[in-house]
C-alpha cells in the first residue's frame, strides 16, 4: 500500500499497571487528515507519543512508509519524517523565536558557526505563512500562549514532515489564526503529508478531517470516513452515552455584591475598568485575542500590575498588586496556562492541592499531614478527580484532570470570588460537561465567578451577564436576555471589533456605563 504513510498495529501500553491503550490499530494515508477524538484519559496523548517515538509500547508496532519506527528515540522518528505539535507547549522560554524554530536543525556558515542572521531571515519567511507579526528576535517568554502555539506549529510544518501529529493545535489561538491553520493543513494535505489531528471541536473535525477515529477507555471504538458519521455518532462514541445537555441550568444570582472593581487601570492599557459581580453570579468576559481579558483577571488577583483603582471583596478593600492579600480575602485564580502558571506538574496531587493555603496546614513550620491529606482529598473528590490517588504526579494526569486539580486546590478553604481564565481550554466534551457542572454548582453555593472565555457557547450558556472587552477596556455589556438573542454573536463581534452594534441590534443598551438591574439577571435556563 504505497499511499500508507503511518500504520499502527495492535498498540498496547500501561502505566503503573493501569492500561491506557488496549490493542489499537489505525492507518494514516498520505494526503489525508484523520481526526483523533476521545475524552481526556482515553489514550489519545499516549497514542501520539508512541506514534512519534517518544514512548515505547508494551505491545505492537508502528510503521512509517513500511519501515519500523524506532521507539523511544524521537530524533530517529523525526529523521523518518514524523513531527509532533503537543497540546502543552514546552518552548525554551528564554531563547529567541528564531532559535526555537531552528533548534536541532541550526543553520551554519561555511566556517561552521551559527548563522543567526540567516536563521532570523528564514524564521520571518516561515512565520509569514501565518500572516502574523512576530519578531524573530523576541524571546518566547514575551509571547502570549496563542503566539507560542503558532511558533510551534510553524516549526513543525516547515521541517518537511511526512507525518504530522497535531495535538489540539487550535486550543489557544484566535479565530483568524485558526483560519490560517486550516490553510496550512490543507496545503500540507495537497503536498501529500499524512496528519493525525486531535481536537474536541466538532466544527474542526467537519472542516478538516477525511476520517474520524475515536478512542474510549484506551480502546478503538470508531474508525470511519467522516461522511458516514454524524456529530451525535462521534459524541456517543466518545462518552459511551447520549449527551443530553452539555450546559447545566443556571441558578439565579443573589443580591449581595461579592466583587466590586472601580477604576482599575491595568498597566499597559489606557482605559480603566469598572465591574460588579454578585454572589452566585457568573460574569463572562468576551473579546478577541489581545482584548485584555487575561490581564484584567490577573490585575484583579494582583499578579499583574495595576496603577490605579480599587478592588473590594465582600465589602472589604484588598491591596492592589498583592496576590497574598487577594487570597486572604477569598479570591482564587485559575490561569489559562495550567502548565506554566497553574499546576506544578512534577509534584503530586497532594502537594499541588496544598500550595495555595500551605500556612493553614502548618504549625511551627511542621506540616499537619493528616489534616492536609483529609482536606485535599475532600476537595479533589468534590470535582470528581480521576487519579490513582493523592500520590500520583500531576504531570501524568490527563489535561482535564490537571485542570480539576488547579481548580480544586482553591476549594481547600473559603472562596468568595473565583476568577477563571479559559477554564476548558484543551478539554474534551465529556470533561467540559463536568467542569460546567462544577462552575454552576460553585456559583449556586454563593461564589461570584468571573470567567474569560474564547468559546462563544460558554459565554452564551454559562454567563448571567457578559462584558465584551476591547483594548483593555469594556466595550459593552450584555444581560442574560441579550445573551439569548438570535443575533447575539454578531453583536459581540461588533463590540469586540469596535463597531457600532446598534446598526444590527436595535434598542438594547450595550454601553459599559449601563447599570444592570434585577431584570438583567433573569434566567431562561441557558
Amino acid at each position: 500500500m504505497a499511499d500508507v504513510a503511518l500504520e499502527c498495529r495492535d498498540l498496547a501500553k500501561a502505566f503503573g499497571g493501569v492500561p491506557v491503550l488496549k490493542g489499537v490499530s489505525l492507518t494514516l494515508k498520505a494526503g489525508t487528515v484523520t481526526a483523533l477524538a476521545g475524552e481526556n484519559g482515553a489514550g489519545k496523548s499516549t497514542m501520539m507519543k508512541i506514534a512519534s517515538g517518544q514512548v515505547k509500547p508494551d505491545r505492537g508496532q508502528v510503521l512509517i512508509g513500511g519501515e519500523p519506527l524506532s521507539h523511544g528515540d524521537p530524533q530517529a522518528a523525526h529523521r523518518q519524517g514524523i513531527a509532533i505539535v503537543p497540546q502543552e507547549l514546552a518552548p525554551i522560554m528564554d531563547m529567541k523565536v528564531y532559535e526555537n524554530l531552528f533548534i536541532g536543525r541550526e543553520l551554519r556558515s561555511r566556517a561552521g558557526l551559527l548563522d543567526r542572521r540567516a536563521m532570523a531571515r528564514k524564521a520571518r519567511e516561515i512565520l509569514d505563512v501565518f500572516g502574523v507579526e512576530i519578531d524573530p528576535q523576541s524571546t518566547m517568554r514575551k509571547l502570549p500562549v496563542g503566539l507560542r502555539q503558532l511558533v510551534e506549529i510553524a516549526k513543525n510544518t516547515s521541517g518537511g514532515a511526512k507525518v504530522l501529529l497535531l495535538d489540539e493545535p487550535s486550543s489557544a489561538i484566535s479565530d483568524r489564526e485558526v483560519e490560517r491553520l486550516y490553510a496550512v493543513v490543507n496545503k500540507l494535505r495537497e503536498q501529500g503529508v499524512a496528519m493525525l489531528y486531535t481536537t474536541h471541536k466538532m466544527e474542526e473535525i467537519r472542516a478538516l478531517a477525511d476520517r474520524v477515529v475515536v478512542l474510549r477507555d484506551g480502546g478503538l471504538v470508531m474508525d470511519r470516513p467522516l461522511t458516514e458519521v454524524s456529530d451525535d455518532d462521534i459524541v456517543h462514541a466518545m462518552i459511551g452515552r447520549e449527551l443530553e445537555d452539555l450546559f447545566p441550568t443556571l441558578h439565579p444570582p443573589g443580591d449581595e455584591v461579592a466583587l466590586q472593581v472601580r477604576g482599575l487601570h491595568v498597566s499597559g492599557y489606557e482605559r480603566p475598568v469598572d465591574l460588579t459581580v454578585r454572589r452566585g453570579e457568573i460574569l463572562g468576559l468576551a473579546g478577541l485575542v489581545g482584548a485584555g481579558r487575561t490581564e484584567l483577571l490577573e490585575a484583579i488577583f494582583g499578579v499583574r500590575k495595576s496603577i490605579a483603582g480599587t478592588v473590594t471583596v465582600a465589602g472589604k478593600a484588598t491591596r492592589r498588586n498583592s496576590p497574598a492579600d487577594a487570597i486572604t480575602h477569598g479570591m482564587a485564580l485559575v490561569p489559562e496556562d495550567r502548565k506554566g502558571a497553574g499546576a506544578v506538574l512534577s509534584m503530586d496531587v497532594l502537594d499541588n492541592g496544598s500550595l495555595p493555603r500551605l500556612p493553614s496546614f502548618t504549625v511551627g513550620g511542621w506540616l499537619r499531614q493528616r489534616s492536609r491529606t483529609r482536606t485535599v482529598d475532600t476537595a479533589m473528590k468534590s470535582v470528581a478527580l480521576r487519579s490513582r490517588g493523592l500520590s500520583q504526579q500531576v504531570g501524568t494526569l490527563s489535561g482535564g484532570n490537571q485542570q480539576k486539580v488547579v481548580l480544586a486546590r482553591w476549594l481547600t478553604g473559603s472562596v468568595n470570588v473565583l476568577l477563571l481564565d479559559e477554564p476548558t481550554r484543551g478539554v474534551d466534551v465529556g470533561a467540559r460537561s463536568e467542569i460546567y457542572r462544577i462552575i454552576t454548582e460553585l456559583a449556586a453555593s454563593g461564589m461570584a465567578v468571573v470567567m474569560a472565555s474564547s468559546d462563544m457557547p460558554e459565554i452564551l450558556s454559562l454567563a448571567h451577564r457578559a462584558l465584551v472587552m476591547r483594548g483593555g477596556g469594556v466595550a459593552g455589556e450584555l444581560s442574560r436576555a441579550d445573551l439569548s438573542a438570535p443575533d447575539v454573536q454578531n453583536t459581540i463581534f461588533r463590540l469586540a471589533a469596535g463597531l457600532d452594534p446598534r446598526s444590527d441590534h436595535g434598542s438594547v443598551d450595550h454601553s459599559p456605563d449601563h447599570t444592570p438591574t434585577s431584570t438583567d439577571h433573569k434566567e431562561n435556563g441557558r
